[in-house]
């Protein structure tokens, strides 16, 4: 796919829920995983980078994201929502089933273009924030963080949160607010740059 990337999203279409990867869609579109433990506000996020209430279901009950779901972007790349991970009001079992398809998706999706990490601007990283950012530097995945939830700090804090997590994970961050729409703009550019940089890439 060479065509340019819009700035803007015109179209966003939801795709399906998938919890094996024989399901997932095979048609070599670019794909950008948003990926952060349960209840950091990916679905809410996602939901106002596509410019919807309701394409991404949000629930106030952490881990309910339990499959890959696949949205479709201007039919140019798809969103994926991955599983969120570290709730532990689920069953060990349960938990390592989600932990087992996130890692499976990471590992063999052919599509995949890189990783937008979210954290919660008010916690602090967790072991699997880390675990995953070094998993995916070792595989070559490139990736971002989305601190998320800056509205509940005042500008410097926020602005302070977004270097510190820069300096101590050496990636890019970006501070966002799904209730805002602080940040929308830069998310979405520098999804676009993944995807460019993917296609580029391709082309050599």
């Amino acid at each position: 796919m060479t065509k340019t990337l819009p700035a803007k999203i015109s179209s966003c279409s939801f795709i399906g829920s998938f919890f094996n990867l024989n399901q997932i869609p095979q048609d070599h579109r670019p794909q950008v995983a948003f990926a952060g433990r349960s209840n950091v506000g990916k679905s809410s996020l996602l939901n106002r980078l596509v410019g919807s209430k309701k394409m991404a279901k949000v629930s106030t009950t952490p881990g309910k994201t339990r499959s890959l779901n696949f949205f479709l972007v201007n039919d140019q790349y798809y969103l994926v929502d991955l599983p969120g991970y570290g709730y532990a009001k689920v069953s060990k079992a349960m938990r390592r089933d989600w932990g087992d398809l996130i890692e499976a998706y990471l590992r063999n999706s052919e599509n995949l273009v890189g990783l937008v990490l979210l954290l919660d601007c008010r916690r602090e990283p967790t072991p699997e924030d880390h675990q995953l950012l070094n998993w995916l530097g070792a595989a070559g995945v490139p990736a971002l963080i989305a601190i998320t939830k800056t509205d509940k700090l005042n500008h410097d804090k926020a602005n302070r949160k977004v270097l510190q997590v820069e300096r101590d994970f050496k990636v890019p961050a970006i501070g966002c607010s799904s209730v805002t729409g602080v940040g929308k703009k830069e998310l979405l550019g520098a999804v676009r740059n993944l995807i460019q940089e993917y296609n580029k890439d391709r082309r050599l």
